[in-house]
């Protein structure tokens, strides 16, 4: 790192303004005990209604956020079903491993990345890059950034989460922030003092673009329902409980018997005279109508799943549907990857430029953070395609596929996996084994021994071993040799099948779905190669059983 002392003055900020070192490292945005930065939040959603959540949204349009950031943050603590959505999306970018790009290989640059590099290996990081992404359902967030000198070096220390209550933008585009001083004035952000983070569920202005706008109607709606089915089970729930008198009771019998009923509910015993009843009515439809109450709520966490997550199997038990698990991650991938790589653009832009500057003076290139989880790859399908195309004469690296499958180049001295080789046939009782392809003396003339060969001469080949000069030679008798070759010539036909198939399964949702694309694609799966295979094989065996009958009987 270079000395603080040595950087470069004159530095500006992405607004064109000056930086004040000397500012850098005080808090700035702070909580107070007096004046409009107060930690002690109010409660609109009490008593919410239709009418009343529109008025604090479309205040929240014109600048007054108040209120709209209030009912953001008491529905993350109200409602389960959001907090755990918004919640899992937030934390499948914080968990992602970070990386650091150099700028070039220049030993300047390299010494930018080691040096950003280190200060990822902090433990705090992911609690803040959490907090970072509180902008997901508030439409945006601001993190202030208290930097270290102590060392003679520009440190990011940590990075402070501030309530977005003490922020507004600028009247004219609701777009440039600004913040509150303690007197409740709007001034400016200080420069290389702040992380603002805008990560917006549609297109627009920042303050309309948060996941809290829409969650906002689907919770009021849910608080309606709970409370109605509330009130259902409180009524509903316990059967009616009635008591008979007869006709001269007393009204002091009278006044016992409902004391009796009345208290059944709290305290399950009573007692009355021997001449009076109670009886239970229970209504017959109260599962039924509880059920409403139920799919509703559902409903509507579904639309939340969706809204948030991309998806509803990883929340609402969702069964069904071919590949679900496996499709259905607990975030959607593109919009995990969104949000990854707007998250490392505004830490590019607002931390790592900013300390670059501070340590190092301007830069004509800077390093990248790159928060992305590394591409999968089916080594399975490589696998087989590779066994497909390398046996054809096909040139692969062998240090491209062991990068890609994260094998290590063997060391001098390692033992060395390898296909087994081949098996050299037997020779006459009590002789020395034959190496492989030696030749074997037979009438007329010799024939080079090893496996049969389809495509050249199939009858001459598996008939070779029952040949009267080859009598207990032979390893296996000939229908094992030529079962275990067509099985060699016909494993790539089958494996393109399967592929075919395969990519059907992978592509289909359901089970009724995979049916039919198979259904449909049977006839467009080329079965050419395989029926090639199948036919060769077919002809050695008709040579072979041919020789081996002229064999035995002459």
């Amino acid at each position: 790192m270079a000395d603080s002392s040595t950087a470069k003055p004159g530095l500006l900020d992405r607004y064109g303004r000056p930086i004040l070192r000397e500012a850098l490292t005080k808090t700035v945005s702070g909580p107070t005990l007096t004046g409009v930065r107060s930690p002690m939040t109010g409660y609109p959603a009490d008593g919410l209604t239709p009418q009343r959540l529109a008025s604090i949204l479309r205040a929240a349009d014109q600048g007054d956020l108040v209120q709209y950031l209030e009912l953001a943050e008491t529905i993350e603590e109200r409602d389960p079903h959001y907090l755990a959505v918004i919640s899992t999306r937030k934390r499948a970018v914080a968990q992602i491993d970070i990386t650091v790009e150099a700028a070039s290989d220049d030993a300047i640059h390299v010494s930018h990345a080691d040096m950003v590099r280190d200060w990822l290996k902090r433990e705090e990081l992911q609690d803040e890059i959490f907090n970072i992404l509180d902008s997901i359902g508030k439409g945006y967030s601001f993190t202030e950034i208290i930097w270290e000198t102590s060392t003679g070096h520009w440190w990011p220390k940590r990075l402070e989460w501030r309530d977005p209550r003490w922020f507004r933008f600028e009247r004219h585009d609701l777009t440039t922030p600004l913040k509150l001083d303690e007197y409740g004035q709007e001034k400016p952000l200080d420069p290389f003092k702040f992380i603002v983070t805008t990560m917006q569920a549609k297109s627009g202005l920042p303050l309309r673009g948060g996941l809290a706008r829409l969650a906002s109607w689907g919770w009021m709606f849910k608080a309606y329902t709970n409370r109605d089915w509330q009130i259902f089970n409180q009524t509903y729930g316990q059967p009616v409980r009635v008591g008979k008198y007869g006709a001269g009771a007393s009204e002091d019998d009278k006044a016992t018997l409902f004391r009796a009923v009345a208290n059944i509910a709290g305290d399950c015993a009573a007692i009355i005279p021997e001449s009076m009843l109670i009886e239970f009515i229970e209504s017959s439809n109260v599962g039924s109508s509880g059920d409403l109450y139920e799919h509703r709520a559902d409903w509507l966490d579904k639309q939340i799943s969706k809204a948030v997550l991309g998806q509803t199997a990883t929340t609402d038990a969702v069964i069904g549907g071919l590949g679900s698990g496996k499709e259905h991650q607990l975030v959607r991938e593109d919009i995990e990857r969104a949000d990854a790589r707007a998250l490392s653009a505004v830490l590019n832009r607002d931390l790592v430029r900013p300390w670059i500057d501070l340590e190092y003076g301007p830069q004509d290139k800077y390093p990248r953070l790159i928060i992305a989880r590394p591409e999968r790859e089916d080594m399975s399908a490589l696998a087989t395609q590779l066994g497909i195309l390398v046996p054809l004469g096909f040139k692969v690296s062998q240090r491209e596929v062991r990068d890609k499958m994260g094998l290590a180049e063997p060391a001098a001295g390692d033992d060395i996996l390898a296909s087994a080789p081949p098996v050299a046939p037997a020779g006459p009782p009590g002789a020395e084994p034959l190496p492989p392809n030696s030749k074997i003396k037979r009438n007329p003339g010799e024939i080079k021994r090893g496996p049969p060969q389809f495509g050249t001469t199939p009858a001459l080949q598996a008939s070779d071993a029952v040949a009267p000069g080859n009598r207990g030679v032979a390893a296996e008798d000939p229908a094992t040799l030529l079962a275990d070759r067509l099985e060699i010539e016909a494993a790539p036909a089958m494996a393109a099948m399967i592929g075919q198939i395969e990519a059907m399964m992978q592509a289909a949702t359901s089970l009724d779905e995979f049916r039919a694309m198979l259904l449909a694609g049977f006839p467009k799966i080329d079965s050419t190669a395989l029926a090639s295979a199948l036919a060769i094989g077919m002809i050695a065996a008709d040579a072979a059983g041919r020789v081996a009958v002229e064999t035995e009987g002459g």
